[in-house]
Order: C-alpha cells, then structure tokens, then sequence
C-alpha cells in the first residue's frame, strides 16, 4: 500500500479505537440510569403518543427520541440499541478529528487527536450515554471539517448545503449546539477568511439558525424542565478554565503552515468559545452543563493531537525511532493514567442512580394488593422502565398515566385523595431516591404522602441500592 493510501486511511485507526472503547462494559452491568430512563420510556411509545408528550415538556430532544424510536422498532429496547448510536457518533467525531488533525498539523497530530478524543473523560461518560449529545459531537466535528474544506478553497455550493444541514440537525438534537457557530466565525476571523467564504458561511449559519428557531421558541416555553440547573460558582469556572489552559498550551505548540488553517486557529475557538458563551449566558439564566458543550472537546481533542504532532516533529531529526512511537506510547500512557475513571465510568456508580435496580428490589419485595408511591413523582420512571416488576402492585397517586396525560410522570391526584387511598391500604412500597442523593421534599402531594407514611405506616424493610431506596411500610394497628 502506498504511502499516501495509508495516510488517507488513518482515520480508520481512531474509528475502531473509540469503537472499542464504546464496546468495553457497555451495558454498565446491566444498569440504566434517570436521563437514559426518559429515552427509553419516551421512544418506546407511538408516534402519536411521542407528538403529544412533546407539545408538553422535552420538546428540545424530539428528534432524538424519533430516532430512538426507529431503532427501538427495528432492533428492541435493550441497552445495546439505547447506547450503540453514541459509540458509532463518537467513533464519527474522532475520524473528523483525525482528518483536521492531518489536515492543519500533519499526520501524527491527527492519528493522535483521533485517538485522544475518546481518552478525554468528559467523552468516555458520553461515549456510553443513552442521549443526544455524542450524535451532536459528531455533527460539529463534520461541520467543522466542511468549514475547514472551504478555508482551504476547496469547498463548493454542495460543501455549503452540507454545512447548513449539519449545523440545522445538531440545532434540532440540542440547539445549544448553534454555539458552534460563533466559535466558527472566531476561526474565519483568525485566519483572515476571505469576504466569499465569510459571506457563504452567513447566509449557511443563517439558514441553519431560521430551521431551528422554531424548535427554540417553542421549548423556551418548557424553560421548567431546566430551573433545577444551579446557577454559575466559582468553582464550577475551574473545570472550564482547565481545559481552557491545556488547550492554550496545546495551541502554542502547534505550528502553522502555509496555504491551509492552523490546528490552533480551528481548536481553540472550539474549545473556548462554546464554554465561555454558555457561561455568560448562565449569569442570566443558569443551563451551564458540559454535556451541552461535549462538542468542544473535538477542540480539546485536536489541540492535543497538534501538540503531540509538534513533539514527533521535533524528535524526529535526532530519534527517528523513537519518534515513530512517541504518540502510541503517550497514548498507552494517557489510557494506564485514566484507566480508574475508565473503569468507574463504566461502573453503575458513575450515574446518580440505577432504575432497573431498584425494579428488581421490587419485584423481590411486593406482594399482590400492595400499593406503591413515589416522591418525587420522577420516579415513577422505575415503573415505566420496567413495569413487569410492579405487576399485582397499584400506584394509588397516580391520577392520569403518562401516555394519556402526554407527561414523562403522568399525573397524579390532588393530596386529599392520595391522603385517602394510602389511609385504605395495609401495605404501601415508597420508591425514591436514596438518602445520600435525596432532596428536601417540596411537592404538596409529596409531602402529603411521606406525612400520611410517617404517621401512619410502620418501616418493614428499607433497601437502598445504586442511588434508589425501597421502603415497605405496614399501617400501624388503629389504637
């Protein structure tokens, strides 16, 4: 195989890499955690069903859950089909890293770019995650390359066309995605884009932006669904800021060359930007989370990859050898260094909770006739996740169920009639959350019932497992 074959085909290295990685322990010990619970309820109903869950509430993932949907249908709901499409995206962002590599800082940066991404543990969290947000890396990733193709004049109407369309799905997966675009501005300006190219890329980002306006305006009106975002600290600056650093760093070891973009001028303002945008928008209203900003690690990723590429280039006149192995070797030493939080990342323990774990607690512990609640009314996701586990067993709050009411939760009744039907029960199974991840109970109706369960009822059993609890209770003998 001739040299340049191998060099076009080195995307494939990172591509079977990040696969691999996506693989390894991938069903999490058979565990699901609240986020993946919603996905997993939501794609598993009709169409009609999903339309009008989101004229009420996760209107911002309908496409997503639409996708799910058709893979739900052609291959089961199992944890495979619910984490397999992350993997591949993933596995898709890390080519589009490893072609920017090559392309703005030479081969090595770009084999080590690719396969650095997948190492980065804000990645390995996603890589492995039953959501939207590693469909949307991969989207920004080709987004970024088309851009890159049109910088290096080679990008034509179709390029163009492409880019709007990528920018317009990854707006629709998540339209805080669109923070790419200023950060692709930064970069037309750092490398001095010509007044066709900057033209082209407003009237694409413009087109992209009006076909997801709608979807923005129209979930502006769910904002609820995010008011439990805590606002901005300043401890919560130091992650961003950290790897804001590295990607300076990463930034002044990479070497511009002639006639093309350089790795910094394309990987830094895909870092930064996004994060810093999103910061000051939470001064306003708190939404900073880093899965909203997972596309920024492609910059992170690439800066890495230009830095290691400068080191090879460096070493190479003097060890030849021993720069043919720099990257593999720093690669084999960045996976033993992060192999604990690879393996806790893939453990039941990296989510907050497990819902089918605290199924099976269920399902050991009912008895026919029992009733079961739950505060807060969330979770109820164990019931809807996995409702062969509650057979024989009655939700005696639960009103209107959630396909009927078009809610994740359904609804439930008002506090005097919950008050009442746990006052005709003997045995009642309260599901909620365990005590080292529990909040203070707010709910009116969730108040009522640890209330009517305190004063009433008798602690049988407690079983805390993975983030959930179980506690049977037995109605007190009336005095």
């Amino acid at each position: 195989m001739s040299h340049r074959r191998r060099r076009s085909l080195l995307w494939t290295v990172p591509v079977a890499w990040t696969i691999a990685l996506g693989l390894w322990g991938l069903s999490r010990q058979h565990s699901v955690w609240r986020d993946e619970a919603a996905t997993w309820q939501v794609a598993r109903r009709s169409t009609g069903a999903m339309a009008h869950l989101l004229e009420h509430v996760d209107a911002v993932h309908g496409l997503y859950y639409l996708l799910m949907h058709a893979l739900f249908s052609c291959f089961g709901s199992g944890t495979t089909t619910l984490r397999l499409p992350s993997v591949l995206a993933m596995a898709v962002a890390a080519a589009c890293v490893t072609r920017l590599g090559q392309r703005t800082a030479g081969a090595w940066a770009g084999l080590a770019g690719g396969l650095a991404l997948g190492l980065l543990p804000a990645v390995q969290f996603h890589l492995q995650e039953g959501r939207p947000y590693a469909l949307v890396t991969a989207g920004a990733g080709v987004a970024t390359l088309l851009l890159v193709s049109a910088l290096e004049g080679r990008a034509r109407r179709r390029h163009w066309a492409a880019y709007a369309a990528t920018v317009a799905v990854c707006g629709l997966l998540n339209w805080l995605s669109l923070l790419v675009l200023p950060a692709h501005l930064v970069t037309l300006a750092w490398t001095r884009a010509t007044r066709r190219v900057l033209a082209r890329w407003a009237v694409a980002s413009a087109l992209a932006v009006a076909a997801v306006l709608p979807l923005i305006l129209f979930s502006l009106g769910q904002a609820e669904q995010v008011s439990w975002i805590p606002p901005v600290t300043w401890h919560m600056l130091i992650g961003p800021g950290v790897l804001v650093a590295i990607g300076v760093l990463g930034a002044l070891a990479d070497r511009p060359h002639p006639r093309r973009p350089s790795a910094a001028a394309v990987g830094l303002p895909l870092l930064a930007v996004p994060q810093l945008l999103l910061l000051c928008v939470s001064l306003v209203k708190p939404l900073f989370l880093d899965r909203y900003v997972l596309f920024s690690m492609l910059g992170l990723a690439l800066l890495i990859g230009a830095a290691l590429g400068a080191a090879v280039r460096a070493v190479r006149p003097r060890l030849p050898r021993v720069s043919a192995v720099l990257v593999p070797v720093a690669v084999a030493v960045a996976l033993a260094a992060l192999l604990p939080q690879a393996l806790a990342k893939r453990s039941p323990a990296s989510r907050v909770d497990d819902v089918l774990a605290v199924a099976a607690d269920v399902r050991r512990l009912k008895r026919d006739g029992d009733a079961v609640v739950f505060v807060p009314a969330a979770r109820r996701d164990t019931a809807l996740v996995s409702p062969s586990a509650f057979t024989g067993v009655r939700d005696i709050a639960l009103a209107r169920g959630p396909v009927e009411s078009g809610t994740l939760k359904g609804e439930e009744a008002s506090p005097a009639r919950i008050r009442s039907a746990m006052l005709a029960r003997r045995r009642i199974l309260l599901v909620t959350d365990a005590a080292a991840v529990a909040r203070p109970v707010s709910a009116r109706r969730d108040q009522v019932k640890s209330a009517v369960l305190e004063r009433y009822f008798t602690v049988v059993t407690d079983v805390q497992v993975r983030g959930r609890r179980v506690t049977v209770y037995e109605r007190r003998p009336s005095r």
